[in-house]
């Protein structure tokens, strides 16, 4: 009899992450897959063109959770799911990321004795006063299994006492994510439709409460963009949460009188389009940070801390702050040719590795 493995999907990143999955283990016998979308992010753009960008099927279950607070989702997800578990108890699920859907299913997971796999686990921030950082580390307490994307998540769990057995390092199933759509990404028209081809620009994507909930974070990264934007020509894609913000606190006229592009959320095939032609891109994303170093492009994270340090040992990525922002975007401007370099098992084959685990523990299993 076939085993039957759940694929949690919520937010964006998660999307990316399971589609490489999805399609590696829809081409096994000896297991079944289905999607369970929560439905934590709700707006077209930011979830159902992924689906179809990524080739993925309808979601076998939509839980439907929406927004609220943290503890709202949290609960409506561990409720909702539990109903789908009852149902529909998959032999193996799999959760991704660090969002609050993450930790949900996981605690519906192992609570009910569902072998439960953490894609993207090991991760670090060291920043408590971020939600994701608990929903790591809660994930990574409780999953049986821990897929890393590098050798210093391996080091992270190993330094909290994981068991040596629960860890396999997968590589950057992301990766995955764009080599498989490398040449449609290569096809699509989002720069030609910007008229971006042919010339420099930059690539500005925020969304993290830290940097857009209150005024004093905003407007001065507002003022550094617009300043930057009399240098190079920026298209900032807007996340539905900074617009909110940036018309609260009477912002976006400012940028728009600067010159800098406001656009929509973009699928994930647009905006790498966009990212692939960047002289720099500007961010607080976390997947970002791992994309650009794949493709050797400068990109300035405008954080405290990254969960990705490798990206910036390694990689193309600098921690940057409002106040150094525009004398970075200045250095990325003047470098040429591929910057930093691709970490180990960064090589589009993530997903293979994946189903080996799979397939390898499954057997044990039974």
């Amino acid at each position: 009899m076939k085993q039957t493995i759940h694929l949690i999907a919520a937010a964006r990143p998660n999307f990316m992450k399971i589609a490489p999955l999805y399609h590696a283990l829809a081409r096994e016998t000896w297991c079944r897959v289905a999607i369970v979308h929560t439905g934590q992010h709700y707006d077209a753009n930011m979830s159902d063109t992924f689906f179809r960008d990524l080739r993925l099927p309808d979601p076998a279950f939509h839980l439907d959770v929406g927004s609220g607070s943290h503890g709202q989702q949290t609960g409506a997800v561990m409720i909702a799911y539990e109903s789908v578990v009852e149902r529909d108890r998959p032999d193996w699920l799999v959760v991704v990321g660090d969002v609050n859907s993450t930790i949900a299913a996981a605690l519906v997971g192992v609570k009910l004795g569902i072998p439960t796999v953490h894609l993207e686990a090991g991760l670090r921030s060291r920043d408590r006063s971020m939600p994701e950082e608990i929903n790591r580390l809660a994930t990574d307490a409780i999953a049986d299994v821990l897929w890393t994307p590098s050798r210093d998540a391996d080091a992270n769990l190993l330094a909290e006492g994981v068991a040596p057995e629960r860890i396999e390092c997968i590589g950057n199933i992301m990766i995955d994510s764009y080599e498989m759509l490398r040449a449609t990404i290569e096809q699509a028209g989002t720069r030609r439709e910007l008229q971006l081809d042919g010339q420099p620009y930059g690539v500005v994507t925020l969304h993290r409460p830290s940097n857009v909930d209150t005024r004093d974070a905003l407007e001065p990264l507002v003022q550094v963009l617009a300043d930057a934007a009399q240098r190079l020509p920026l298209v900032f894609a807007v996340h539905p949460r900074t617009r909110k913000r940036l018309t609260d606190f009477a912002l976006q006229d400012r940028l728009i009188d600067a010159g800098v592009r406001l656009v929509d959320p973009l699928s994930y095939v647009q905006f790498m389009n966009l990212v692939t032609g960047a002289r720099v891109v500007i961010t607080d994303s976390g997947g970002v940070q791992e994309e650009t170093t794949y493709l050797g492009i400068p990109c300035l994270t405008l954080r405290d801390n990254t969960e990705r340090p490798i990206t910036v040992t390694e990689g193309s990525n600098r921690l940057v702050q409002p106040a150094t922002l525009g004398a970075a975007i200045d250095v990325a401007l003047q470098s040429s040719g591929r910057r930093g370099s691709r970490p180990e098992l960064w090589d589009g084959h993530a997903a293979e590795r994946a189903v080996a685990s799979l397939r390898r523990r499954a057997s044990i299993a039974t």
